[in-house]
């Protein structure tokens, strides 16, 4: 029992204080943290991002939708199953309870958290206060259990019962679970709150429950089933499941909401087409609902739910997505010590190789349930890899081609400037990805019109490498001449990519622009597969699956309907 009880509290300790409170959640980009924003800072160390850096960041990034998956399911199931020690008659409706609450959950995201999210904090802080005084009751009882604290008894229990450590080791990270929402989740509250919260509240609490539990089992040997439940009075046991259930609701909102966030990143660093994201608060930049993800996180939710049924089933696929992207969070944060930070060798050595061993050590009792259930997140980890990876290729591939087919841009406005064709009043915009080559939209514009507006301007859109860019950066201005002008805007991966508050921000730099006169021309692409392309004929058929799902570019980038004009055009990939 203390030797359990001992690697609990040393997994806690050194995994969450010591690894993401103590060291990770120093590498913020720019406030913002994630496997993502590490991946960006990773990447400044190099000249040119190095292929298997962008390799871990889609894994990574992969692994936490992964991990996103499991969480509502099992956190809110294992709450609901204390009707189940409150009644065992109860026991048929633990299933049934959790799909409602969890239909319930998803179905409010299209309203935002700003008008619930102020009761979140009270609840969560009463649930840590109560574990911890439940935990100090029984401990008062049986103070022999603080005999944990001894981190020897953790390496004498793994030493003398080395057949069935892996496990063990595999429950233990049950309780760490979490730990890397810390990091996703610096954008939101920022570093010095997350740290103060977990060592003068969460930390001590759950530290005094796990104590108070490890008490109780030492009074009732053979005898429980359920500590957490069963060493509450009778009394306070159905407020208990009651406050159970709303901080699993509270908790499984968070990683819902990590879930908007990591894929609006994934979106604006090109590693997934455009979805619609919506914006439930006109304060809260963060506050954002993705219908898409949404609907995708309920059915995966659900499916688990009802395929496993209790949370002691699904606690098997539970861990390998976590243990993963702590893995992949301890190999990029080594390079950043190592390469951004200038950190001497040895030292950003000392730092890591524990963190490696033990995460190491976490993943591989977390493969060894790969049977039971831990083969769901890798697969969904796996497909969503390999979705970014045919998404990126396919991107390149097309863009590409794009470039070839294309005329340069300078060439074009030469040719443009020494024979004008006729001319009509008003700024028309065309938007393209290519800096160099003339868009689309404007060749045939002009093949099919023979006319050009009096003020043409050319527009790219970048995401960049930092999750917000100020004003006076956003917008750069390089005229042509008189009748071309070339515009840059500048997003942070963490915007919302509106145009015309971008455009509107060109005042200040000159440009007079006026969005009742302006047209905005978009070429719209529709992709044809070849069996004679780079890529196998089914990958190509993926990625036009992608590309037809993606946000319409009118929507994406806010731009008014009324002022658009989509030139359509076919390209077989």
């Amino acid at each position: 029992m203390l030797g359990l009880l001992s690697l609990i509290v040393w997994s806690l300790t050194l995994v969450v204080t010591v690894k993401y409170v103590g060291f990770v959640l120093r590498a913020d980009n720019k406030g913002e943290g994630g496997t993502l924003s590490l991946m960006t800072l990773a990447s400044n160390a190099f000249a040119k991002r190095p292929t298997w850096i962008l390799a871990l960041g889609l894994i990574g990034g992969s692994l936490f939708l992964g991990d996103a998956i499991i969480t509502p399911a099992i956190s809110v199931l294992s709450a609901v199953e204390g009707l189940k020690v409150v009644a065992p008659s109860l026991e048929p409706f633990v299933v049934p309870v959790t799909v409602v609450i969890l239909l319930v959950l998803f179905m409010v995201q299209r309203f935002g958290t700003a008008k619930v999210s102020s009761i979140f904090g009270p609840i969560m802080t009463l649930w840590f206060l109560v574990l911890g005084l439940v935990g100090l009751v029984h401990i008062v009882e049986a103070p022999q259990v603080l005999m944990a604290l001894d981190p020897t008894r953790a390496v004498s229990f793994l030493y003398s019962h080395i057949g069935i450590s892996v496990v063990v080791l595999g429950a233990v990270f049950l309780a760490v679970t979490g730990a890397e929402a810390l990091y996703v989740d610096l954008g939101h509250f920022g570093r010095k709150p997350i740290i103060v919260a977990w060592l003068i509240l969460v930390f001590p609490c759950l530290l005094l429950n796990y104590f108070g539990q490890g008490a109780f089992v030492l009074g009732h040997i053979g005898h429980v089933d359920h500590p957490f439940f069963e060493m509450q009075p009778d009394w306070a046991l159905l407020p208990m499941v009651a406050l159970a259930t709303a901080a699993t609701v509270i908790a499984s909102q968070a990683v819902i909401t990590g879930a908007y966030s990591l894929v609006r990143q994934a979106m604006h660093l090109n590693f997934l087409p455009r979805l619609e994201v919506r914006h439930t608060s006109d304060q809260v930049a963060g506050q954002i609902f993705m219908p898409q993800v949404n609907g995708l996180l309920l059915i995966a939710v659900l499916l688990l739910v009802v395929g496993f049924k209790t949370s002691s089933s699904l606690s098997a696929a539970y861990g390998i997505a976590v243990t993963g992207e702590m893995l992949v969070t301890a190999v990029l944060f080594f390079v950043v010590m190592w390469r951004l930070w200038k950190w001497d060798l040895r030292i950003a050595l000392a730092v890591f190789v524990p963190m490696l061993i033990i995460d190491f050590a976490f993943f591989f009792a977390n493969v060894a349930k790969f049977a039971q259930g831990g083969w769901v997140p890798a697969m969904v980890a796996i497909v969503l890899s390999l979705l970014m990876t045919i998404w990126i290729t396919g991107r390149k591939r097309l863009a590409d081609k794009t470039r070839r087919d294309e005329v340069p841009l300078e060439f074009l406005v030469e040719n443009l400037s020494k024979k004008k064709p006729t001319t009509v009043p008003g700024t028309a915009v065309f938007l393209t990805s290519d800096i160099e080559g003339a868009p689309t939209a404007l060749l045939h514009s002009l093949k099919h019109y023979k006319v050009l507006h009096e003020h043409n301007v050319i527009l790219t859109v970048t995401t960049s490498d930092r999750p917000w860019v100020d004003d006076s950066e956003k917008v750069v201005i390089d005229a042509y001449n008189d009748l071309f002008y070339r515009v840059m805007v500048t997003f942070g991966y963490m915007e919302t990519p509106n145009i015309p508050k971008a455009l509107a921000l060109a005042r200040k730099l000159g440009w007079k622009f006026d969005i009742m006169s302006t047209s905005f021309f978009l070429s719209r692409r529709s992709l044809k597969p070849s069996p004679k392309g780079g890529m196998p004929l089914f990958v190509d058929r993926i990625f036009i699956a992608l590309a037809k799902n993606a946000t319409d570019a009118t929507e994406y980038f806010h731009i008014p309907t009324g002022r658009v004009v989509e030139i359509g055009t076919q390209v077989i990939i």
